[in-house]
């Protein structure tokens, strides 16, 4: 048991450590936890994901006395990982910081696969674990998590951006600030405070907050000026022009599209870039990477494109095409905040950091490559045929995969955010879902006042580090922060078994989030892989399993779907409808490959290197 939330913490603590004295702040000096709320309350944060515990109390005794104001409020996560992809989800759908906090121990270990998760997909969050008494540290205290003990602030420094241990009440703010600069600026992404409990419970220094954050953390509009100069001379001089828009570009892509109308240029996406375009814009050609379309890689293929702009993608192996030299060759000019991502793009003709938004704001002021406006030219434009994606069959008894995505992708709302979770949901969704009804404009944020685009998009997947079961908690922090809108997570049943009890959490916040689950007795990815790489067929089948059971346990209803006809008859409009969330557990065809080419062209390389470095 890992002792959350015990009732006893305090006594325990005042026990071993005479010097420590709860309850020492006053309404004239609060401690240090009501300072740290009021501080997120500023900015706009609603929630706090999580779960309590003896160590991190303080925050939670902070947090109810928010609430009971109409402040910030807590949300209860099942498991911490849980915790840190809700507060993810949160952020991709606010444009907001998300955060999410855990106790000492294991509560802090079981935080790091989503902490991880949000570092290498730049989202930005706030985590906050406890720690014990300073004085106890050494001397063996439950779940310590100090230096002296299991170290999880040397863990955390391999997957935030800010990592630091509170000793003090007087570095809480210094800290804090620095923190969340790090975390809100790019490249963004997690910072990590450990607060041990008695400087949590400490009265601060300072009757109220010192700093207006909303100012501190305003972003910033630096770009390098020689670079977009030099870049508005290559567009002058092109001729034809492509635009790779990648998951980083959710702030931008309203100044991207108008960019890509204005030039006539071909428009194509990343994975994680997808939902930020809508499929039936007149330019847009596909998904290049993981997943992907062929009429993406023609569209780069095409010997008249002389510039291709790759804007906001970290160019790992999902969202450059297995780091395909189809995209990484001299004519890419690589738009972006991130010096590491632009250090993936070695062999780019242009580097342009900067804030991706200022950058195409410039480009569209100076109007730099702007084709000429011709009437029969711009009938021809307009005339041009939005991608339409390859056909999903459905032409035997078994559910195809590829034609439950139509399905979903023609019968939910437009206003539905869908999250795939990482494995086979991935691939098919990135490949078939496309909603029918979905307009080429973006939509905003509800609060103009984060003054960015909906950073998330229609679809969402992740990148990168990948865990499983990322889009359940994600799908919950989403539904949380927007409840206008139905949430679809379309998951396995690998990711289901492994972070499902999450489904309690929409429950118990009667969320709209409808859970589809890819039910085909295996783990898919691993199950096609190893087939087709010709590997051992082994640990990847899983015994049958009712998720329509296990969600009515939960207290969600759920439907058995098993034939075409089954969904032909659901009432998806009613369920999506619904105010809480619901299960659909969907036996999809074992035996349908998903387009997965990307990922076992980068496996069958490595087998190939390997192979000959021996020989």
């Amino acid at each position: 048991m890992q002792g959350k939330r015990m009732e006893s913490g305090n006594s325990l603590i005042a026990a071993a450590v005479p010097q420590y004295r709860a309850g020492e702040a006053s309404d004239d000096h609060p401690g240090i936890a009501d300072i740290l709320v009021s501080y997120l309350e500023s900015i706009g944060v609603e929630f706090v994901f999580g779960i309590p515990g003896g160590a991190i109390e303080p925050l939670f005794d902070a947090l109810a006395r928010s609430e009971r104001r109409g402040g910030l409020r807590h949300v209860l996560a099942r498991h911490e990982a849980g915790a840190a992809f809700m507060a993810d989800g949160y952020a991709r759908e606010t444009g907001r910081l998300g955060v999410c906090c855990a106790t000492s121990g294991p509560g802090a270990t079981n935080l790091i696969t989503g902490v991880s998760c949000a570092f290498d997909n730049g989202i930005p969050l706030l985590v906050i674990t406890g720690q014990p008494a300073l004085p106890t540290f050494g001397r063996g205290p439950l779940q310590e998590s100090a230096c002296t003990g299991i170290n999880t602030l040397g863990m955390f420094e391999h997957c935030t951006l800010y990592n630091s241990l509170v000793s003090h009440p007087k570095q809480f703010e210094t800290k804090l600030i620095a923190a969340l600069q790090r975390a809100t600026r790019a490249p963004r992404g997690p910072v990590h405070l450990s607060m041990p409990i008695d400087v949590f419970r400490s009265p601060s220094p300072r009757a109220a907050p010192s700093y207006d954050l909303r100012n501190l953390l305003q972003p910033s509009a630096l770009i390098d000026d020689g670079a977009v100069r030099a870049l508005g001379q290559r567009l002058d001089a092109a001729k034809k022009i492509v635009v790779l828009v990648g998951g980083w570009c959710g702030e931008a892509i309203g100044e991207i599209r108008k960019f890509v109308e204005a030039r006539h240029a071909v428009l194509v996406t990343t994975p994680d870039g997808k939902g930020l375009v809508s499929p039936h814009h007149p330019r847009f050609r596909g998904v290049f990477g993981f997943g992907g379309h062929a009429s993406a890689e023609s569209a780069l293929l095409d010997p008249e494109v002389d510039l291709v702009l790759v804007v906001g993608a970290n160019m790992g192996e999902w969202n450059s095409g297995g780091w395909s030299e189809v995209l990484l060759n001299e004519r890419l000019a690589h738009i972006d905040e991130s010096e590491e991502h632009l250090a993936r793009t070695p062999m780019a003709c242009l580097h342009v950091r900067g804030r991706i938004l200022t950058v195409f704001e410039r480009l569209n002021a100076t109007g730099a490559g702007r084709a000429p406006i011709t009437r029969g030219r711009r009938a021809a434009a307009v005339a041009c045929p939005s991608f339409v994606p390859p056909p999903g069959e459905q032409d035997g008894a078994r559910i195809s995969p590829a034609w439950l995505m139509q399905e979903l992708g023609r019968r939910c709302p437009p206003t539905t955010r869908f999250l795939a979770d990482t494995g086979n949901s991935t691939s098919w969704a990135v490949h078939y879902l496309n909603p029918v009804d979905r307009r080429v404009g973006e939509r905003r944020t509800r609060d103009s006042s984060c003054q960015r685009e909906n950073a998330g998009g229609w679809l969402r997947v992740t990148m990168n580090f990948a865990p499983m079961g990322w889009a359940i908690g994600g799908a919950i922090g989403t539904a949380i922060a927007n409840r206008a809108a139905p949430v679809v997570c379309i998951t396995g049943d690998g990711s289901m078994l492994m972070n499902g009890q999450e489904l309690s959490v929409a429950v118990a916040e009667g969320l709209r989030v409808i859970f589809v689950v890819l039910n085909d007795g295996a783990l898919g990815m691993v199950k096609h892989g190893q087939r087709m790489a010709g590997a051992e067929q082994t640990g990847c089948d899983l015994p049958p399993t009712d998720f329509a059971a296990l969600a009515r346990a939960l207290g969600a209803p759920s439907h058995t779907l098993r034939t075409a006809a089954d969904i032909e008859a659901l009432d998806l409009a009613a369920i999506c409808a619904h105010d809480g969330p619901a299960l659909l557990d969907v036996h999809v065809d074992p035996d349908q490959v998903p387009p997965m080419n990307v990922r076992m062209k980068v496996l069958s390389a490595a087998r190939w290197g390997s192979s000959r470095g021996r020989s």
